[in-house]
């Protein structure tokens, strides 16, 4: 049998459950899940091998109008998976209006699979998921509709067998050993962020950026000094909280998650830094990691 292997891509708007479908899929928690929109900044790649077939999937930011360079890049990783799909997983909510139509003339036009992922059908009645696959059959269609809930794991079996049965034939994009496309430092930083967004409110979770300083692995344990970086004085104030006693909540949950993570014990120093514009700062978000147009 001739070996299959393609990229996978998912897109979608913020909180549809992308990020849930893809952890779901690889059997891995590589992306970051909160409540809160625009979680996902970056483009981050889930592999899944088996030994007849490699699925490459992208988990990528929710689709938004950009106020900010931050915002740019991140439609730029949108962008860039629209280029190189081989698969599109096009994920919406039960619960959400979906009105891009750009976005859905491109679905429309798409020459590769398309399949239309309804998500979060567990919260729903029956007769609302039925309705609901029928105005988007119209709407698109050119796609496969798969009723799912990514959080329950309900059908990703299906969508499963679906992806392989059109999967191109190809040898492997990548070492069969290989989790995803991201170093370790990268991951560290989002379970930094992750909790930033976890447990504070109103503008700080989209004012932080999360930067490892330094990553030392010695013996028997993991010393890695982190910043985050705030857009003012006030935030830097929040986030430490009295006496530092938020910041080392976040510090104690994320140092047990990265632990987790990595399978080493870690000591785990974070840092707080005013850096007013690096949201609209090319030099600052490429250090970050961000791709700008």
């Amino acid at each position: 049998m001739a070996h299959k292997a393609g990229f996978v891509n998912i897109i979608g708007n913020p909180n549809v459950g992308k990020s849930t479908l893809m952890n779901a899929m690889v059997g891995e928690k590589l992306s970051i899940i909160t409540p809160k929109a625009q979680t996902t900044r970056h483009r981050i790649m889930g592999i899944l091998n088996e030994e007849d077939y490699q699925i490459v999937f992208s988990d990528t930011p929710g689709i938004l109008e950009t106020h900010y360079k931050l915002h740019e890049s991140m439609m730029k990783f949108v962008e860039s998976s629209f280029q190189d799909a081989d698969i599109f997983l096009f994920v919406t909510s039960i619960d959400e209006t979906f009105n891009n139509d750009i976005v859905l003339q491109r679905l429309q036009k798409a020459e590769i699979p398309v399949f239309l992922l309804l998500n979060k059908i567990d919260l729903s009645e029956q007769s609302i998921v039925e309705n609901s696959i029928n105005e988007w059959a119209k709407k698109l269609p050119n796609a496969e509709i798969i009723p799912v809930s990514a959080l329950h794991k309900f059908n990703l079996d299906r969508i499963l067998k679906s992806i392989i049965e059109k999967l191109p034939e190809n040898p492997p994009y990548y070492s069969k050993d290989e989790l995803t496309d991201k170093p370790q430092k990268f991951f560290v930083s989002e379970i930094i962020r992750e909790k930033i967004f976890l447990y504070y409110s109103q503008e700080i979770p989209y004012c932080t950026e999360v930067e490892i300083e330094s990553y030392k692995e010695e013996k028997a344990i993991v010393k890695i000094r982190s910043i985050i970086y705030v857009t003012r004085d006030s935030q830097k104030g929040i986030l430490i909280g009295n006496r530092g006693e938020a910041l080392k909540k976040i510090g104690t949950l994320a140092r047990k998650d990265i632990e987790a993570f990595i399978g080493q014990k870690v000591f785990l120093e974070i840092f707080v830094k005013v850096n007013k514009d690096w949201r609209n700062n090319e030099t600052q978000l490429k250090r970050f990691g961000y791709d700008l147009p």
